[in-house]
């Protein structure tokens, strides 16, 4: 008897639900062909949500109850995207996508960097070989968890300040994964530590303990890289990297750099995870408000973050099926594009459904 995985559900805004619904065409369709068993539970957590209940007269993000009940049931989130002018910036993506990561504390932000076709990719002369990296980046500590404080604010003398903070433990398990990762994937078998150490000298952490911790791993070859120079030599060489691991703040910046690489945000995904619990899926890509409700955003990215939902739950052979489907269906055309509009947001998802049926 098969095991009913318990999916929760965040559509989220703008695009977000449309883009959803596609994935979880996606996942129907393999869930059959496969054998597997999926439940959904929606939640309607976003800035309509927020809205709703309130507003900035107090308002729902992600209220507790919900949040332990997620945590309590499920086995996996699927999330299509926060954001949306109408609230303060950053206050529902905060109550909701930070509540899960750091509630949750899914301290692995894993960004697979893939070409699935050539034509897609900006850099001349790189082929689907040069293009096949993951990037490991920290996702529960750096400046994005440290309270921000601001002196004589509204003054010519203010002075804004959010510290960059590392601890050991963070450091060491985000490091120990992706040498973990490298060695199953068995490509390379390198791994490249990012950080910026010879300016902030707090990154000597990482250098310690990526050195330390790599002595466990001795069929694991060691790359060092400063940010700048990784993020230069990703465009100019990107054949050259297979696993990277970096901080918070760089993983945020450089995932990016190779999202493009890949053909844009609007083909890559996103797992934050903690190995062997409940993890959050998504698309990279923002919730593009202009487009809501008008069937045009492409749900290649949302697809493939399903993909990843379905790796992290163990159904491998599914995840390289959603993937290879994919990937033809963009060398044959059948995907025209990555852009809004091009084609439907439901007939790109028919056309995956249909081929992966």
């Amino acid at each position: 008897m098969s095991t009913t995985h318990k999916i929760a559900v965040i559509g989220g805004d703008g695009i977000g639900p449309e883009v959803v619904t596609e994935g979880l065409k996606v996942l129907d369709v393999v869930a059959s062909r496969f054998n597997l068993s999926f439940e959904t539970v929606t939640y309607p957590f976003g800035t309509d949500h927020w809205l709703a209940t309130g507003g900035t007269d107090g308002g729902e993000t992600f209220p507790k109850s919900a949040f332990e009940e997620v945590k309590a049931n499920c086995d996996a989130i699927l999330l299509g995207a926060i954001g949306d002018p109408r609230a303060p910036v950053g206050l529902v993506e905060h109550g909701v996508i930070m509540t899960m990561r750091l509630g949750l504390d899914l301290f692995v932000n894993l960004r697979p960097v893939k070409l699935y076709d050539r034509r897609l990719c900006p850099l001349k002369d790189k082929t689907e070989a040069d293009v096949d990296m993951v990037i490991v980046r920290e996702n529960t500590e750096d400046a994005y968890t440290a309270q921000p404080t601001f002196e004589h604010k509204g003054t010519p003398d203010e002075v804004a300040s959010q510290p960059m903070r590392y601890t050991r433990k963070g450091t060491e398990r985000v490091i120990r994964y992706a040498y973990d990762l490298a060695r199953r994937r068995n490509k390379d078998k390198k791994l490249l530590m990012i950080d910026k150490a010879n300016a902030v000298r707090a990154h000597d952490l990482w250098t310690r303990v990526f050195a330390e911790v790599g002595t466990e791993y001795p069929d694991i070859a060691q790359e060092h890289a400063y940010i700048d120079a990784a993020c230069m030599w990703m465009v100019k060489n990107p054949e050259w990297f297979d696993v990277a691991v970096t901080t918070n703040l760089f993983g945020d910046i450089i995932t990016d750099v190779g999202a493009m690489i890949q053909g844009g945000l609007g083909v890559a995904a996103s797992g934050n995870i903690h190995p062997g619990r409940l993890s959050l899926f998504e698309p990279i890509h923002g919730s593009a408000p202009k487009y809501k409700g008008k069937n045009v955003a492409n749900p290649v990215a949302t697809v493939m973050a399903v993909a990843m939902m379905l790796d992290h739950l163990g159904h491998t052979e599914a995840k390289t099926h959603v993937e290879s489907t994919v990937a033809r269906l963009l060398r044959e055309d059948a995907i025209k594009s990555l852009s809004a509009g091009v084609q439907s947001t439901s007939e790109i998802g028919d056309l995956i459904a249909d081929a992966l049926a």
